[in-house]
């Protein structure tokens, strides 16, 4: 189970509305082994595309390194699918490297709503986790 406070939610479906129509995409950092999303991590979307995600590599390479100084890890990783809904595809599945992450997509293809699931991709598999928000 992901278990998150609303303001990092808020700021995950911000993100992904300022971005859309492209998808957007980011970290939430929290501390080593604790699973606890702590600190929200916005960064660009480098393919600049609807359909499609990857972190910039010097951005990425800064981000693991300050995560590292701060003996911290991607608790959360997430982006955005614009006209899908919120359900990871071959591609995500393919270049899930972080098996202790929680995967969240956001589907911003309402425009006035925004679907958030989250999930746990390991060697491929796709498993599915409820999401508990608190305030």
């Amino acid at each position: 189970m992901l278990t998150i406070t609303q303001d990092l939610i808020d700021s995950m479906v911000a993100h992904a509305r300022a971005d859309h129509p492209d998808e957007a995409c980011g970290i939430i950092a929290g501390p080593e082994g604790s699973n606890r999303p702590e600190r929200f991590i916005s960064m660009v979307n480098a393919e600049r595309s609807p359909t499609f995600y990857r972190f910039d590599s010097g951005e990425q390479l800064k981000v693991w390194r300050e995560m590292d100084r701060l003996d911290e890890e991607p608790v959360v990783i997430y982006h955005s699918h614009t006209a899908t809904e919120a359900y990871p595809s071959r591609t995500d599945i393919s270049y899930a490297s972080e098996p202790n992450a929680h995967y969240v997509l956001v589907s911003t293809r309402e425009p006035h709503t925004a679907e958030i699931r989250s999930y746990r991709i390991v060697d491929g598999v796709v498993t599915e986790e409820p999401i508990e928000i608190r305030s």
